[in-house]
């Protein structure tokens, strides 16, 4: 049985759907204010791992992933840049899309834009005023009573108290009490706003999840996931929100992957120490970053550096090479050892370093000619998104001289060796080796890859 570790309860559990054979999940998505870098690419990848395996085990699965439009981020950019707001998400949902494309991660089956969401916001901020969990503040704001829900903090682990003292909050006179967040804000001059019974506004960031998630998905649903970072305070207020609102549970299981790491420090703009998606692929081919990702597991602490970028290029390139000459179709047999072992892994809270360690044992199969173990290593390889590509593709791809350029010292080289002349020979695989290029002489002739 599938068995996921919910941050709620601390524990790993074991998965039971709220209906049989069916899975409802959001995810909380991208801010578009700029482009995604690889803290946003691992949180990214680990769900679209989860949605794959839970799809491959037979569920049939809702994924929802959403798309923050209107944020106080966004429309300082916005400001800053001289363009509209709908002109910088736009642009940037593209990049997102480019990005994430590229490393392998598959649409979900609902990408809401909070825009979109608005009267959904306000009928739920509407019920909460109602049940006296919700007021309006002096300044027109909108602002949830923390201390009328009893069960904040239930999710953080930590009583009120605790936080307030942990925070440090500063003490607000439009708030009852400095723990208290706002679900709508009321507009400054020149911002997007919205009419509501409170006056014209937007509505604050917590909200938008809320009601997304329960008009996608219900009131109650099977898993929600996002970054370690979002769990307090944004998911405990989601929590805070839903439940106060619906009545009954919110979310079965709570999801939370691990953070990157950069030199010891949690990858993060605010720190100045991130990398963009796309500045990373325009050195590293994107299924390496994918590979990078995918042999971690999703709630360990990734550390990030070129030097571990090359490890996995490596780890890919010798999987790849085990795949030469079984570039058909595979389909997983399911019976196979090695296949119980990745499908225990993965059933284990989606344990993709130890899948990825069953990949590895099938390319020693392949490598010693097991036709059958090179087939499993391809079919189980795509389950987690990877080794579907052509095999000479992927290895020959990369920067460095020209394929061209490369066949002709190759040729060369075979013309010298005819001639008997080993020490040119020999000149010209070293030139290429210098130059990142591997020769591997078989029955067949001299085939090549990039290092």
């Amino acid at each position: 049985m599938l068995r996921i570790y919910n941050s709620l309860a601390r524990d790993k559990q074991d998965f039971i759907p709220l209906r049989p054979g069916e899975v409802r999940m959001y995810v909380c998505g991208m801010t578009v204010y700029d482009y995604c870098h690889l803290g946003h690419a691992r949180m990214l990848v680990a769900f679209d791992i989860v949605q794959r395996w839970l799809r491959a085990s037979g569920f049939r699965v809702t994924y929802v992933r959403n798309i923050t439009d209107i944020d106080d981020k966004i429309i300082k950019r916005a400001v800053e840049n001289k363009e509209s707001i709908g002109e910088l998400t736009d642009r940037f949902i593209k990049a997102m899309d480019e990005d994430i494309g590229a490393l392998g991660v598959q649409k979900p089956d609902h990408e809401p834009r909070a825009t979109d969401y608005v009267p959904q916001m306000l009928a739920m901020i509407g019920r909460l005023e109602q049940k006296g969990l919700a007021y309006q503040s002096p300044n027109s704001d909108v602002n949830f009573a923390v201390r009328k829900f009893p069960g904040y903090g239930k999710l953080s682990g930590k009583s009120l108290d605790d936080l307030r003292a942990g925070e440090r909050v500063e003490i607000d006179a439009n708030k009852q009490d400095p723990l208290d967040f706002v679900l709508w804000k009321h507009s400054k001059p020149d911002e997007p706003k919205w009419s509501s019974q409170w006056g014209e506004g937007r509505p604050g960031w917590h909200i938008e999840c809320s009601a997304m998630g329960c008009t996608l998905l219900g009131n109650q649903f099977d898993i929600h996931g996002g970054g370690q970072d979002l769990q307090f305070p944004h998911h405990e207020n989601e929590i805070a929100q839903s439940e106060g609102a619906n009545g009954g549970e919110f979310v079965n299981y709570w999801m939370h992957n691990g953070f990157v790491r950069v030199d010891n420090a949690k990858m993060s703009k605010s720190l100045g120490n991130f990398f963009t998606i796309r500045d990373i692929l325009s050195q590293f081919d994107p299924e390496v970053v994918r590979f990078l990702l995918v042999r971690a597991h999703y709630r360990s602490p990734l550390s990030y550096s070129d030097a571990r970028l090359d490890d996995a290029k490596a780890g890919l390139a010798r999987l790849y090479t085990a795949l030469k000459g079984h570039s058909g179709p595979a389909e997983v047999d399911w019976n196979e050892a090695h296949a119980k072992r990745f499908k225990e892994a993965m059933d284990d809270d989606f344990n993709t370093s130890e899948a990825v360690a069953e990949l590895q044992k099938l390319a020693n199969l392949a490598f010693t000619g097991d036709a059958k173990a090179a087939i499993q290593l391809k079919a189980l390889g795509g389950v987690l998104g990877l080794l579907q590509r052509d095999p000479q593709a992927f290895l020959q791809g990369g920067s460095g001289p020209a394929d061209k350029d490369i066949q002709d010292k190759i040729d060369a080289r075979l013309a010298a060796r005819k001639q008997k002349n080993y020490t040119e020979a020999d000149r010209i695989r070293k030139e290429l080796e210098a130059a990142g290029v591997i020769l591997e002489d078989g029955p067949k002739g001299t085939a090549w890859r990039r290092a």
